[in-house]
This record gives C-alpha cells, sequence and structure tokens, in this order.
C-alpha cells in the first residue's frame, strides 16, 4: 500500500512534468501566426511592449506564458530595435531567436547624382515606410547617395541626414582643393559642381569639364550652360523639349546665359565626385564644348576650333534625321 508521501511525491512528480512539457512544448511548438509578418521593434522598447505587440499581431496566444519563457529560457540577451520578418507559424524560441537580431529587414532608398532636390522629396513621399510630411529641401544640400531607413522613421530624418553627409563630404573635399581657384566659398564650389553634374555623364570628363567652366570664369566669359536655363522652368526636371530663346534670354539668377559668374545656387544635388572634379580640375586651355554624338564632348581652347567641331555635331545630327 502507497503512504500518503507517495501520493503526495507522485502527484508532485506529474505536476513538474506537466509543467515541464507546457513549458518546454509552448517554447518549441508551432506558433499561431497565419502569415510572414512584418514586425517592427523600435529604440527603447522593452519585453513587455513587444510581447503586448506579438500578441496583437498573432505571434502569440499570450503574453504571459511568452514573458515566463523567454526568461527562464531565452538565455537573457537583449531584443534588438529593427525591423524583423516573422515566419509563419514561428515557435516562440524561433519570435525571440529573431527579436535577438536574426533576420533583420534592411531598406534601402537611393538619392542618383544629380537628382534635383524636387524629386528627392517625391522619392522619399514615395517610400510607405517612412513616415510625416516633407517639403523640397535646399538644392545642392543633398548628398547623392544610397542611405538606410527603418520603419517609421520620418522622412524629415532621412534628409536631415543626407545633409549632414553633403556637409561633411563639402568640408572635406573644400580643405583639399587645389590652389588659385576662381571660388571663394564651398557654396560657389558647389553651384559649379551642380553644373558640371548635369553636362556630362561620362566620369573621366568631369575634371576637364570643371576646367573649362573655370576657365570661363577666371576670363569673365559667360558659363553658358543649357541645364541653368531649365532650372527655373521645372526645378531640375528634364524640360522635354528644345529650349526656346525667349527662355534662353531669361534673367532669373539661374540663366548663365544672361548672367556673368556663376548662378545664384545649385541646380542639383551634385555628387562627391563633380564635387572633387571643380575642387581639383584638369589643366586645360579650354573654353568651349560641344556634344561630340558619342555621349561625350569635343573640347576646344578657340571660338574657330569650336565652330568646326559645332559643324561635326550638325553633321551628325543630319544623319540621324533629327534636323
Amino acid at each position: 500500500m502507497i503512504s500518503w508521501r507517495g501520493r503526495l511525491f507522485a502527484l508532485g512528480a506529474a505536476l513538474l512534468l506537466a509543467g515541464a512539457a507546457w513549458l518546454l512544448g509552448g517554447w518549441i511548438a508551432a506558433g499561431p501566426l497565419a502569415k510572414d509578418t512584418e514586425f517592427v521593434v523600435r529604440d527603447g522598447e522593452n519585453l513587455n511592449t513587444v510581447t503586448e505587440h506579438l500578441l496583437y499581431v498573432g505571434a502569440i496566444d499570450s503574453t504571459g506564458g511568452f514573458r515566463l519563457r523567454t526568461r527562464l529560457l531565452g538565455g537573457g540577451a537583449a531584443i534588438k530595435s529593427g525591423t524583423f520578418v516573422l515566419p509563419k507559424g514561428a515557435s516562440q524560441r524561433t519570435l525571440l531567436d529573431i527579436l535577438h537580431g536574426g533576420r533583420v529587414v534592411r531598406r534601402f532608398v537611393t538619392i542618383p547624382e544629380g537628382m534635383p532636390s524636387i524629386m528627392v522629396q517625391e522619392r522619399l513621399l514615395a517610400q510607405p515606410n517612412l513616415t510625416g510630411e516633407l517639403a523640397v529641401p535646399d538644392e545642392g544640400s543633398v548628398l547623392p547617395d544610397t542611405y538606410e531607413i527603418t520603419t517609421g522613421e520620418t522622412r524629415a530624418a532621412v534628409v536631415l541626414r543626407m545633409q549632414a553627409a553633403m556637409q561633411r563630404a563639402l568640408k572635406e573635399l573644400w580643405a583639399k582643393r587645389v590652389p588659385g581657384l576662381p571660388l571663394k566659398t564651398p557654396q560657389e564650389a558647389l553651384a559649379l559642381a551642380a553644373i558640371v553634374e548635369k553636362e556630362t555623364g561620362k566620369s573621366g570628363e568631369r575634371r576637364l569639364v570643371a576646367g573649362l567652366y573655370l576657365n570661363r570664369l577666371r576670363q569673365g566669359m559667360m558659363l553658358q550652360a543649357d541645364p541653368t536655363i531649365i532650372y527655373p522652368i521645372t526645378r531640375g526636371k528634364p524640360l522635354g523639349r528644345r529650349i526656346r530663346q525667349s527662355e534662353i534670354a531669361a534673367v532669373n539668377g539661374y540663366n548663365t546665359y544672361a548672367m556673368v559668374g556663376l548662378p545664384k545656387g545649385p541646380i542639383t544635388n551634385p555628387g562627391r565626385a563633380s564635387i572633387e572634379a571643380v575642387l581639383n580640375p584638369a589643366s586645360t586651355t579650354a573654353l568651349y564644348m560641344v556634344a561630340d554624338g558619342s555621349g561625350g564632348h569635343a573640347f576646344a581652347a578657340t571660338l574657330e576650333e569650336h565652330n568646326r567641331n559645332v559643324e561635326k555635331w550638325f553633321a551628325i545630327r543630319r544623319a540621324r534625321g533629327e534636323l
């Protein structure tokens, strides 16, 4: 006959085994999440807050059981902030492993070299994972690059990071500029770099184009850069048609066909390479350039040579049926 002590011991053992089965079973068993789900943990959120959110999205059945298992079986590692993907049916152990830093979703936004600020605004407004309104950033204030963004981050905060990157790059490159440049301030360098960015898509031409425009500045010649005509009309977007004579003659602070010197500000957001080109230009006597039909330009030091290059360009366009 089993004594009462034996019965108590057996009951205790049964309860202990049942508790262990509940604890471990709930830790490794498939969870209730019905589909792969994006899950955001923001800076400063603690286990209690995250657990409530897991319950809300349907990843767990109860907060108490998850908290208990996390404390007893989770190993004590800190929950990371970030955007994660919780897989369908994820167990509580899998959920915690993910929140400890696995499977982080990384998102990026790219601002190409030469993208004007109005299009930067449009690109950020089109990012569904960002929040908040956004005014058009100051032209030339954003450094073109690829930036990581986080879900829920404000668009204004992203722009501030892009602008801080531009300020750092401009400060660094201005300090390394070659002597004798006809540029008084980093902002003047930025304004010229924006013209260089728009005038050539060939990386090997940037320093030569910069040298040409710097030669014109030294000699008091008009820069006569077509993109400075277009900017006041479209704010940097493609014009989509030929420039009109009235637009060539327009006086507006940007049009370098109607003024000597630099425009009153940048006409786009130039990339680092264009800023470097302006501050370390090629040594050249060139004062003129025209398209050469290959995506680049033919350069000339004299008007006579330039006129011959223009005739060659017209001949190419006639052969293409463009004239």
